[in-house]
């Protein structure tokens, strides 16, 4: 076993055989100026047989990303020449992969500003090598099922797996697409927004717990603290017409979670 002194991540020089469904072509970037920090972390993702570069400056991240388009990207939010939040907002139009952010400090701030710049999660340091693991697999995990998605008939409205198109009066949500439509104008929506208005909507009428969404989007369990649901909840309200002070098409249900109305 080998431990990052300073770090706070354990390597252990193990194949990690408790999650599944792993691609050996999966192309991993790391955005980390901490270099012991990044080769532990490389070399753990690398023994679970994923494929990891390393960029420790700021500067060159967002060409590198742009560039390379990495299937994903672990992002820290503290670095030289140019910060994880500037960089996630500039390589955003230009990349569609997951991002997964690090960040040093436990502030919500920090965190919700990372998702609202696009981050499709985050972590906190010192990180768990295979909590960090199982993060990068449920988010890669979701870009597979979506790459699959896509391979459906965008004209058909029904599929094996049930509806591929939802209609809401002047609402339309397209899962093959993997696109929405307000009066017939495109919504801006990230990746992750989608997935959580595809989730939500195709549940219409039956309130969804946090519980029950995070592990539906993410693959692992609520831990009851994190608030990238609400944060993404409170960003798709206003991109799908609704009130974002008193919603009626995505109701908050106190105590229970979140309810999608069909006629609203």
């Amino acid at each position: 076993m080998a431990t990052g002194a300073g770090t706070g991540l354990k390597i252990y020089n193990v194949r990690d055989t408790d999650t599944v469904d792993t691609n050996e072509a999966w192309r991993i970037l790391i955005v980390e100026d901490d270099e012991r920090l990044a080769d532990l972390t490389k070399e753990y993702l690398e023994s679970n047989g994923l494929m990891v570069s390393v960029e420790p400056n700021g500067s060159k991240a967002v060409e590198r990303i742009q560039n390379e388009q990495p299937d994903l990207v672990v992002l820290d939010l503290m670095l030289p020449g140019e910060d994880g939040l500037s960089i996630c907002r500039k390589v955003r139009p230009s990349y569609n992969g997951p991002i997964l952010m690090l960040t040093a400090r436990t502030d919500d701030l920090d965190q919700v500003l990372g998702l609202e710049m696009g981050a499709d999660d985050y972590m906190c340091k010192p990180v768990r090598p295979r909590v960090l693991l199982a993060r990068i697999r449920a988010l890669l995990r979701r870009v597979k099922e979506q790459g699959e998605a896509a391979a459906e008939s965008p004209i058909a409205e029904q599929s094996g797996d049930g509806p591929v198109r939802l209609v809401f009066n002047n609402l339309v949500i397209d899962r093959s697409m993997r696109e929405a439509w307000l009066e017939d104008q495109s919504i801006d929506l990230t990746s992750a927004e989608f997935d959580l208005l595809w989730l939500l909507a195709s549940s219409a009428g039956r309130v969804l717990s946090r519980e029950e969404i995070f592990t539906a989007l993410r693959g692992i369990e609520y831990d009851g603290q994190d608030r990238s649901i609400d944060v993404r909840v409170s960003r798709i309200r206003p991109k799908i017409g609704d009130d974002p002070v008193h919603p009626r098409r995505i109701k908050t249900v106190r105590s229970k979670g979140y309810l999608f109305v069909k006629e609203a």
